[in-house]
């Protein structure tokens, strides 16, 4: 194959490299600039030109830029060789020749690349000008560490200054990249130049100790004088790199991560720790810098103190193992003891939110406790009505409810309960439910000419115990869209900050929830959704209610235990279990379609699982669905 014939035919193998590496290229996929973290899925294929291109970061690769990126290379002679390779394209001396300058001709950032071998060459110049500059050792950086990296010193630096000239030291980071630092009196202080890189990266094949994980390079060389091992993002930005680095290069040693003593430090510190612990990667947090921002500020402000801390991470996987021990050791119950006891001496004071519901109290001993209940039914059950209806009720007891609305408005919840308690004063007053409204009866204004005086009074009397009684006690948060047990956390402690109560927590329902969707099967997302609410009302002391919808048709199922088992781990995750159903539904010959047709419909709630005290309990209600009412027997 002759040279233009190679250029073209590997050119043209883009499709095949992007779908090797798992992109799909007829859609825009994350891009793959190393340096941009892209979750906005940026980066296109351009067929007609051979390339792939970012519309954010302006990255623009062919076949030979990718190869290059993905292996490592900078030059064009390499990647044109790894490219024949990987394609089987039949090669000579001359043909490679011809290539890599035909490529390097109609590369449009040819100039830049090319200067890979210039590079190298001027950062040598740099090094022997180092005796020029004391800067290195003003800043605390030892003689060996200056020439292990081969720093040096450019008294002329104009590159991308402004045509400004700096005095600046030249700190290598690849063999065709640097970081210059100027280290004159202007506060534009730094370049870079060459493809990003982390400093000293092979640190993380050859390391005999732990390696620090710090911002900037002289960080990483103040570390590295006092003792320590180090590596550089170069960038707080660069994390992302850095963890694309390790998906393939697993560290030889665990990584300390100690970025810099500042806001962004703190983001960044969260955002890796985060993707170490994604990679599974050993990893610990430690802060070697007391009050100082960073490694280099701490080098020169207290030399000996400095290298005592960075030497004592040499020991943190021992000492976080002794840690570790002791935490584990007081799950013993000697240690667990007094708490014991001092949980029997509280226990009388614990409190307790009754559900408005007698029996239902009755058989939960008092009411709701701390813990997650879960009510299940199938579809049309009245679920959520069912549980509105005690949020009203606790409300109207005094104690805050924190309803998360996945499914309805807030106004139509509002709705719902108004007229409800129409149907509840008609009952009280001994009537039928002759003259309660329904939802729409309350949110349709055209239909008030019709009523009588009648109702119209059982109206207002409804809006007025709503407002004055419950409305100042219930708060609704409507979220029809993307919500997870993240969001739900931050609103619980929102609240209590706010105003000094602990609520009762509903959320409506389960199912909708998008916790941890990062590839999860549905069972998978609610199960570990279902941990985190667990672990929610735990930590928190909150009662928490979540209605589960079983994936069936209509209401007609019975709730047996084993219907749980369609929430995940919900049978398991949960306190109290409770399945709403109707009456009579698991006897033989019984006939649903009547059922379901009756008014009032006949209803049970079973207590199917009761972690603290008994279960199978059956509970009657009568539901009467226009009014949004249910009715114990």
């Amino acid at each position: 194959m002759n040279t233009e014939h190679a250029k073209i035919y590997l050119r043209g193998q883009i499709d095949n490299y992007l779908a090797e590496k798992g992109i799909n290229a007829k859609h825009h996929f994350s891009c793959l600039n190393p340096a941009h973290a892209d979750p906005d899925y940026s980066m296109k294929l351009d067929r007609a030109h051979m390339r792939v291109h970012c519309n954010q970061c302006g990255a623009d690769y062919d076949i030979f830029d990718l190869i290059g990126l993905d292996y490592g290379l900078t030059d064009y002679e390499d990647e044109f060789l790894k490219a024949c390779e990987l394609y089987h394209v039949q090669t000579d001396s001359s043909t490679v020749e011809d290539a890599v300058s035909i490529l390097r001709s109609s590369m449009p950032f040819a100039g830049a690349r090319d200067k890979s071998r210039d590079v190298a060459a001027y950062i040598e110049e740099a090094h022997r000008h180092i005796g020029e500059t004391n800067y290195p050792q003003k800043r605390g950086l030892s003689r060996e560490v200056i020439e292990r990296f081969r720093l040096g010193y450019d008294p002329e630096y104009s590159r991308d200054t402004g045509r400004e000239i700096w005095h600046a030291l030249i700190i290598p980071t690849g063999r065709a990249s640097y970081t210059a630092r100027n280290i004159g009196p202007s506060r534009d202080r730094y370049r870079k130049q060459g493809p990003i890189q982390i400093f000293n990266k092979s640190a993380l094949r050859s390391a005999l100790k732990p390696v620090f994980v710090v911002e900037g390079e002289l960080d990483a060389l103040s570390v590295i004088t006092v003792g320590g091992e180090a590596i550089a993002l170069g960038n707080v930005e660069n994390y992302g790199h850095l963890l694309k680095l390790l998906e393939t290069e697993k560290p030889a040693q665990p990584l300390v991560v100690a970025l810099d003593n500042d806001e962004e430090g703190v983001k960044a510190t969260e955002k890796l720790t985060e993707g170490l612990e994604r990679l599974k990667i050993p990893y610990y947090k430690f802060n070697p810098y007391g009050e100082h921002k960073d490694a280099n500020e701490a080098l020169t402000a207290d030399r000996e103190n400095f290298a005592v801390s960075i030497a004592g991470a040499e020991h943190i996987e021992d000492e976080a193992r002794e840690a570790e021990i002791e935490t584990y050791m007081q799950n013993c119950a000697v240690n667990c003891f007094q708490d014991f006891l001092n949980e029997i001496s509280s226990s009388p004071l614990r409190p307790f939110v009754p559900t408005g519901f007698q029996k239902l109290d009755s058989v939960l001993d008092g009411g709701l406790y701390e813990g997650l209940y879960i009510v299940g039914a199938g579809a049309g059950a009245g679920k959520t009505t069912f549980v509105c209806q005690i949020a009203d009720q606790i409300a109207a007891q005094g104690t805050d409810v924190l309803i998360f609305s996945l499914e309805s408005s807030r106004e139509e919840l509002m709705a719902k309960s108004i007229s409800r308690l129409t149907a509840e004063h008609e009952v009280r007053d001994g009537s039928s439910v002759g003259l309660a409204k329904t939802a729409r009866d309350i949110t349709t204004r055209a239909r008030y000419d019709g009523y009588s005086s009648l109702e119209r009074e059982l109206i207002n009397a409804a809006v007025a115990e709503y407002r004055d009684n419950r409305a100042e006690r219930l708060y609704i948060r409507e979220d029809t869209g993307r919500v997870d047990t993240a969001q739900i956390c931050d609103t619980v402690d929102k609240h209590i900050s706010f105003t000094g109560k602990k609520p009762v927590v509903i959320i409506d329902y389960i199912q909708l929830l998008t916790l941890y969707t990062d590839g999860a099967a549905d069972r998978q997302a609610i199960d570990r959704t279902m941990l985190e609410l667990k672990r929610m009302s735990r930590e928190q002391g909150l009662t928490v209610i979540g209605i589960s919808d079983f994936d069936r048709d209509d209401a007609r199922v019975f709730t047996a235990k084993e219907a749980f088992s369609e929430s995940g781990t919900a049978e398991y995750s949960g306190d109290v279990l409770l399945g709403l159903h109707l009456r009579g539904v698991d006897e033989p010959g019984f006939d649903a379609e009547s059922a379901n047709r009756a008014f009032p419909r006949s209803m049970e709630l079973q207590v199917l699982k009761n972690r603290t005290g008994a279960s199978g309990d059956r509970i009657a209600f009568e539901y009467y669905p226009a009014y949004n009412f249910f009715r114990e027997q």
